[in-house]
Protein backbone atom coordinates (compact mmCIF):
# COMPACT_ATOMS: atom_id res chain seq x y z
CA UNK A 1 0.00 0.00 0.00
CA UNK A 2 1.80 3.23 -1.16
CA UNK A 3 -0.12 7.01 -1.57
CA UNK A 4 -1.70 7.81 -4.51
CA UNK A 5 -1.20 4.29 -6.25
CA UNK A 6 -4.63 2.88 -7.20
CA UNK A 7 -6.23 -0.15 -6.18
CA UNK A 8 -7.90 -2.76 -8.61
CA UNK A 9 -11.44 -2.77 -9.00
CA UNK A 10 -12.03 -6.35 -7.41
CA UNK A 11 -10.09 -5.16 -4.23
CA UNK A 12 -11.93 -1.51 -4.24
CA UNK A 13 -15.09 -3.67 -3.97
CA UNK A 14 -13.81 -6.42 -1.66
CA UNK A 15 -12.65 -3.29 0.82
CA UNK A 16 -15.86 -1.31 0.32
CA UNK A 17 -17.61 -4.63 1.57
CA UNK A 18 -15.67 -5.18 4.44
CA UNK A 19 -16.13 -2.03 5.82
CA UNK A 20 -20.14 -2.83 6.00
CA UNK A 21 -19.67 -6.09 7.12
CA UNK A 22 -17.41 -4.69 10.22
CA UNK A 23 -19.73 -1.65 11.01
CA UNK A 24 -22.86 -4.50 11.06
CA UNK A 25 -20.97 -6.92 13.21
CA UNK A 26 -19.92 -3.87 15.73
CA UNK A 27 -23.49 -3.05 15.43
CA UNK A 28 -25.06 -6.46 16.52
CA UNK A 29 -22.32 -6.71 19.11
CA UNK A 30 -23.43 -3.47 20.49
CA UNK A 31 -27.18 -4.85 20.58
CA UNK A 32 -26.98 -8.40 21.15
CA UNK A 33 -24.59 -8.13 23.60
CA UNK A 34 -26.60 -5.91 25.67
CA UNK A 35 -24.34 -2.67 26.00
CA UNK A 36 -27.05 -0.46 24.18
CA UNK A 37 -30.49 -1.00 25.39
CA UNK A 38 -33.20 -1.13 22.13
CA UNK A 39 -34.97 2.19 23.07
CA UNK A 40 -31.98 3.79 21.74
CA UNK A 41 -30.66 1.37 18.96
CA UNK A 42 -32.23 -1.34 17.68
CA UNK A 43 -30.82 -4.17 16.62
CA UNK A 44 -29.79 -5.46 13.01
CA UNK A 45 -32.99 -7.73 12.99
CA UNK A 46 -35.64 -5.70 14.77
CA UNK A 47 -34.53 -2.95 11.79
CA UNK A 48 -35.63 -5.52 9.28
CA UNK A 49 -38.72 -6.42 11.07
CA UNK A 50 -39.33 -2.38 11.49
CA UNK A 51 -38.58 -1.87 7.37
CA UNK A 52 -40.87 -4.89 6.59
CA UNK A 53 -43.87 -3.00 8.30
CA UNK A 54 -43.21 -0.13 7.13
CA UNK A 55 -42.97 -1.61 3.47
CA UNK A 56 -45.36 -4.38 3.67
CA UNK A 57 -48.60 -2.13 6.38
CA UNK A 58 -47.81 1.44 6.25
CA UNK A 59 -46.92 2.31 2.85
CA UNK A 60 -43.32 3.08 3.17
CA UNK A 61 -42.88 2.94 -0.58
CA UNK A 62 -44.88 5.75 -1.50
CA UNK A 63 -42.92 8.11 0.87
CA UNK A 64 -39.46 7.26 -0.62
CA UNK A 65 -41.00 7.84 -4.17
CA UNK A 66 -42.11 11.29 -2.54
CA UNK A 67 -38.55 11.69 -1.43
CA UNK A 68 -36.87 10.74 -4.78
CA UNK A 69 -39.07 13.07 -6.63
CA UNK A 70 -38.75 15.99 -4.34
CA UNK A 71 -34.79 15.37 -4.74
CA UNK A 72 -34.60 14.84 -8.27
CA UNK A 73 -36.95 17.26 -8.59
CA UNK A 74 -35.28 20.38 -6.71
CA UNK A 75 -31.77 19.17 -7.96
CA UNK A 76 -32.70 19.49 -11.88
CA UNK A 77 -34.24 22.45 -11.00
CA UNK A 78 -30.80 24.44 -9.47
CA UNK A 79 -28.92 22.20 -11.96
CA UNK A 80 -30.28 23.45 -15.21
CA UNK A 81 -29.99 27.20 -13.60
CA UNK A 82 -26.59 26.73 -11.92
CA UNK A 83 -25.05 25.57 -15.01
CA UNK A 84 -25.18 28.30 -17.55
CA UNK A 85 -24.95 31.12 -14.47
CA UNK A 86 -21.93 28.83 -14.04
CA UNK A 87 -20.19 29.05 -17.10
CA UNK A 88 -21.10 32.75 -18.17
CA UNK A 89 -19.78 33.31 -14.62
CA UNK A 90 -15.88 31.33 -15.38
CA UNK A 91 -16.04 32.42 -18.97
CA UNK A 92 -16.98 36.14 -18.87
CA UNK A 93 -15.03 38.41 -15.68
CA UNK A 94 -17.81 40.61 -15.72
CA UNK A 95 -21.03 38.39 -15.42
CA UNK A 96 -18.34 36.82 -11.99
CA UNK A 97 -17.87 40.50 -10.93
CA UNK A 98 -21.81 40.72 -11.03
CA UNK A 99 -22.55 37.92 -9.57
CA UNK A 100 -20.35 36.35 -7.34
CA UNK A 101 -20.40 38.69 -4.25
CA UNK A 102 -24.08 37.97 -3.84
CA UNK A 103 -23.66 33.95 -4.86
CA UNK A 104 -20.72 34.07 -1.63
CA UNK A 105 -22.93 35.94 0.52
CA UNK A 106 -25.99 33.48 -0.17
CA UNK A 107 -23.91 29.70 0.31
CA UNK A 108 -23.09 30.36 3.67
CA UNK A 109 -26.84 30.79 4.58
CA UNK A 110 -28.04 27.17 6.13
CA UNK A 111 -31.12 26.15 3.72
CA UNK A 112 -32.80 24.85 7.09
CA UNK A 113 -33.22 28.89 8.05
CA UNK A 114 -35.00 29.16 5.14
CA UNK A 115 -37.98 26.96 5.84
CA UNK A 116 -40.34 28.97 7.82
CA UNK A 117 -40.32 31.86 5.41
CA UNK A 118 -40.83 29.58 2.57
CA UNK A 119 -43.41 28.14 4.94
CA UNK A 120 -45.16 31.19 4.95
CA UNK A 121 -44.85 32.00 0.89
CA UNK A 122 -45.36 28.58 -0.61
CA UNK A 123 -47.05 26.88 2.18
CA UNK A 124 -46.29 23.31 3.17
CA UNK A 125 -46.88 21.70 -0.10
CA UNK A 126 -44.17 20.67 -2.86
CA UNK A 127 -43.08 24.12 -3.80
CA UNK A 128 -42.05 24.48 -0.46
CA UNK A 129 -39.26 21.73 -0.21
CA UNK A 130 -38.45 21.71 -3.76
CA UNK A 131 -37.52 25.73 -3.22
CA UNK A 132 -35.18 24.09 0.21
CA UNK A 133 -32.94 21.65 -1.85
CA UNK A 134 -32.91 24.63 -4.81
CA UNK A 135 -31.38 26.99 -2.08
CA UNK A 136 -29.40 24.00 -0.55
CA UNK A 137 -27.66 23.40 -3.81
CA UNK A 138 -27.76 25.95 -6.37
CA UNK A 139 -25.38 28.77 -4.92
CA UNK A 140 -22.46 26.48 -4.45
CA UNK A 141 -23.01 24.69 -7.54
CA UNK A 142 -22.45 28.32 -9.12
CA UNK A 143 -19.57 29.27 -8.00
CA UNK A 144 -17.78 25.06 -7.90
CA UNK A 145 -18.58 25.78 -11.82
CA UNK A 146 -17.62 28.94 -12.28
CA UNK A 147 -13.87 28.15 -10.99
CA UNK A 148 -14.11 25.06 -13.06
CA UNK A 149 -14.16 26.79 -16.42
CA UNK A 150 -12.34 29.67 -15.45
CA UNK A 151 -9.52 27.17 -14.69
CA UNK A 152 -9.47 26.48 -17.97
CA UNK A 153 -5.56 25.78 -19.50
CA UNK A 154 -4.71 29.15 -20.95
CA UNK A 155 -2.69 27.14 -23.92
CA UNK A 156 -6.26 25.88 -24.79
CA UNK A 157 -7.73 28.77 -25.10
CA UNK A 158 -4.63 30.52 -26.91
CA UNK A 159 -4.28 28.03 -29.76
CA UNK A 160 -7.68 28.22 -30.31
CA UNK A 161 -7.51 32.42 -30.87
CA UNK A 162 -4.92 31.16 -32.97
CA UNK A 163 -6.77 28.95 -35.30
CA UNK A 164 -9.74 31.50 -35.42
CA UNK A 165 -12.04 30.86 -33.10
CA UNK A 166 -14.46 33.53 -32.06
CA UNK A 167 -15.93 33.98 -28.22
CA UNK A 168 -19.17 31.95 -28.43
CA UNK A 169 -17.15 28.96 -30.41
CA UNK A 170 -15.37 29.08 -27.48
CA UNK A 171 -17.06 28.71 -24.96
CA UNK A 172 -19.09 25.99 -26.90
CA UNK A 173 -15.75 24.22 -28.56
CA UNK A 174 -13.08 24.41 -25.56
CA UNK A 175 -14.45 25.68 -22.36
CA UNK A 176 -17.60 23.50 -21.80
CA UNK A 177 -15.86 20.60 -23.23
CA UNK A 178 -12.50 21.15 -21.01
CA UNK A 179 -14.74 21.77 -17.89
CA UNK A 180 -17.55 18.84 -18.71
CA UNK A 181 -15.45 15.96 -16.71
CA UNK A 182 -15.36 18.07 -13.85
CA UNK A 183 -18.58 19.80 -13.67
CA UNK A 184 -20.21 16.15 -13.72
CA UNK A 185 -18.22 15.59 -10.87
CA UNK A 186 -19.48 18.52 -8.81
CA UNK A 187 -23.15 17.62 -10.15
CA UNK A 188 -22.59 14.10 -8.80
CA UNK A 189 -21.58 15.78 -5.36
CA UNK A 190 -24.27 18.21 -5.06
CA UNK A 191 -27.16 15.77 -5.32
CA UNK A 192 -25.43 14.26 -2.19
CA UNK A 193 -26.15 17.53 -0.56
CA UNK A 194 -29.29 17.56 -1.75
CA UNK A 195 -30.80 14.22 0.23
CA UNK A 196 -29.73 16.01 3.45
CA UNK A 197 -31.90 19.48 2.39
CA UNK A 198 -34.48 16.98 1.93
CA UNK A 199 -34.83 15.48 4.99
CA UNK A 200 -34.99 18.37 7.06
CA UNK A 201 -37.34 20.11 4.53
CA UNK A 202 -39.90 16.92 5.53
CA UNK A 203 -39.16 16.73 8.92
CA UNK A 204 -40.99 20.00 9.62
CA UNK A 205 -44.46 20.66 7.60
CA UNK A 206 -44.83 17.40 5.64
CA UNK A 207 -47.50 14.62 5.60
CA UNK A 208 -45.59 12.40 3.42
CA UNK A 209 -41.61 11.28 2.67
CA UNK A 210 -38.77 9.29 4.83
CA UNK A 211 -37.94 12.33 6.76
CA UNK A 212 -41.93 12.48 7.76
CA UNK A 213 -41.80 8.82 8.85
CA UNK A 214 -38.53 9.10 11.16
CA UNK A 215 -40.14 12.21 12.83
CA UNK A 216 -43.32 10.20 13.48
CA UNK A 217 -41.05 6.60 14.43
CA UNK A 218 -39.41 9.16 16.76
CA UNK A 219 -42.41 10.13 18.51
CA UNK A 220 -43.01 6.56 18.93
CA UNK A 221 -39.75 6.07 19.78
CA UNK A 222 -39.34 3.48 17.34
CA UNK A 223 -36.28 2.76 16.41
CA UNK A 224 -35.88 -0.07 14.17
CA UNK A 225 -38.07 2.20 11.96
CA UNK A 226 -35.61 5.29 11.91
CA UNK A 227 -32.64 3.59 11.55
CA UNK A 228 -34.55 1.56 8.49
CA UNK A 229 -35.26 5.19 7.11
CA UNK A 230 -31.84 5.91 7.48
CA UNK A 231 -30.38 3.07 6.01
CA UNK A 232 -32.75 3.98 3.00
CA UNK A 233 -31.68 6.98 2.28
CA UNK A 234 -28.28 5.64 2.32
CA UNK A 235 -28.78 3.17 -0.39
CA UNK A 236 -30.65 5.43 -2.17
CA UNK A 237 -27.88 7.60 -2.26
CA UNK A 238 -25.62 4.90 -3.14
CA UNK A 239 -26.85 3.83 -6.24
CA UNK A 240 -27.20 7.22 -7.16
CA UNK A 241 -23.98 8.36 -6.45
CA UNK A 242 -22.76 4.78 -8.86
CA UNK A 243 -24.97 5.61 -11.64
CA UNK A 244 -23.07 9.29 -11.65
CA UNK A 245 -19.75 7.10 -11.83
CA UNK A 246 -21.16 5.30 -14.29
CA UNK A 247 -22.53 7.98 -17.13
CA UNK A 248 -19.81 10.22 -16.41
CA UNK A 249 -16.85 6.90 -17.27
CA UNK A 250 -19.02 6.61 -20.32
CA UNK A 251 -19.39 9.91 -21.63
CA UNK A 252 -15.94 11.10 -20.33
CA UNK A 253 -13.46 8.12 -20.35
CA UNK A 254 -11.03 10.70 -21.27
CA UNK A 255 -11.22 11.75 -17.94
CA UNK A 256 -10.30 8.55 -16.29
CA UNK A 257 -6.84 8.39 -17.35
CA UNK A 258 -4.22 8.88 -14.29
CA UNK A 259 -7.12 7.80 -11.88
Amino acid sequence: MKPLVPVTPGARIALGVSFFVVFVALWSLATFGGFVQKTFLADPFSMLQGGWTLLAKMGFAEDIGMTVFRVVGGFVIAAVIAVPLGVAMGAYKPVEAFFEPFISFARYLPASAFIPLLILWAGIGEAQKLAVIFIGSFFSLVLMISVTVGNTRRDLVEAAYTLGVRDASLIRRVLVPGAAPEIAEQLRMVLGWAWTYVIVAELIGASSGIGHMITDSQALLATDQIIFGIIVIGLIGLVSDLLFKWANRRMFPWAQLGR
